[in-house]
């Protein structure tokens, strides 16, 4: 079977690596000339809005997905029209508008921050007053990775974030005081059976995901996949759904959705019986589930910028090290490691390991 796929980043290349043991081929369609997943499929180099290489694209597979949430939901619906597309296209858009996004979580009675549209200057005052101070003003379309988003913390903080970020649709929301990020990732079949992997905690610095650790028995495992649960089922989804919540005061609120394979589920290539790139395929598949249960004792390491040095990696006993074929870059995630161990206490042991030799690259 051949699989189409929006997008040939990162998260493109790492289905195919999963898909390949599954007897799938991959065809991928991005508009950047020398886009990671390439070398792992058919490239069709093209914006995602070229109807004529969007039809020649739905050509040649007999299935498609994506890897990146901000492709035009109407090309997700041009490609629908033509073969099965998996999560389906109002998934998508759900999650491209945080304005939207936060009215699905209100009417499926899933906790949020406060939250205000602003479309103008004075709105921007108005939502201030009733949110309070401090509070985030954010692009409601296309922001990610910390981009698009301005803390407001005083009075004086308002005309700088309005000069940056004014022009286009916004959202203000209240800043929470959080004890912690985490994500529940969940797959979903074509046929509504679902699978959940464990909590995972996530430490963020300058907006980027930096580091996810996989929390057996959490004790908000069964809230958020009941809130995850209702995302999906009201969607229709099909494949992995990623749900990030603020852990505040010991209780779930929600941030956003990721309709796609997500970066704080890198861990579950080596920290799961079934990683969840090989979960969402097999579910856009219509093939059974695979098991979430995890291996044993994991931890996730993005490398933002450029990667340490592969020899001093390889030296750690239990890292497993994934390179995305990027060029170094500031801000730019050009790969990941996972930390492998029996136990908690042999994890810790190497993460100093990793901890030196990740100081050292910053």
């Amino acid at each position: 079977m051949k699989i189409g796929i929006l997008g040939a980043g990162q998260l493109g290349r790492m289905l195919a690596l999963a898909g390949y043991p599954l007897d799938f081929d991959f065809v991928f369609l991005d508009p950047a000339a020398e886009a990671c997943a390439a070398p792992l499929g058919e490239h069709l180099h093209a914006e995602y809005a070229d109807e004529s290489v969007l039809a020649k694209f739905c050509e040649a597979c007999e299935l498609a997905t994506y890897e990146f949430e901000n492709v035009p939901e109407t090309v997700a619906r041009f490609v629908a029209a033509r073969v099965p597309l998996f999560p389906p296209p109002k998934a998508l858009g759900a999650g491209q508008d945080r304005l939207g996004e936060k009215r699905l979580f209100d009417a499926l009675k899933i906790p949020v921050p406060r939250y205000m549209p602003v479309a103008a200057r004075e709105a921007l005052d108005l939502a201030v007053r009733n949110i309070g101070l401090p509070c985030v003003l954010k692009t409601r379309r296309m922001g990610y990775d910390g981009k698009g988003q301005a803390v407001l913390r005083t009075q004086d903080d308002l005309d700088a974030a309005w000069t940056s970020l004014g022009g286009q649709p916004l959202i203000c929301e209240a800043f929470v005081p959080f004890d912690r990020e985490v994500s529940c990732l969940a797959v979903r079949g074509r046929d509504g059976a679902m699978a959940f992997y464990p909590i995972v905690e996530n430490v963020h610095r300058d907006g980027i995901l930096r580091m996810s650790t996989p929390r057996a028995n959490d004790p908000l495992q069964a809230e958020a996949e009941t809130y995850t649960r209702r995302v999906a089922e009201q969607l229709d989804y099909v494949g992995v759904l990623a749900f990030e919540f603020f852990v505040s005061a010991g209780r779930l609120l929600a941030n956003e959705i990721a309709p796609r394979v997500h970066n704080s589920g890198h861990w579950s290539i080596e920290g799961a019986e079934v990683s969840q790139f090989e979960n969402h395929l097999r579910a856009i598949a219509g093939l059974p589930l695979g098991s979430t249960a995890l291996r044993g004792h994991s931890v996730m390491f993005n490398f933002i910028g450029t990667a340490p040095d592969t020899a001093v990696l390889a030296a750690i006993p239990g890292l497993h090290v994934h390179h995305y074929g990027k060029a170094p870059k500031p801000q730019r995630k050009v790969g990941h490691a996972t930390l492998t161990a029996d136990t908690a206490e042999a994890l810790q042991g190497r993460r100093v390991q990793l901890d030196a030799v990740m100081e050292n690259t910053r």
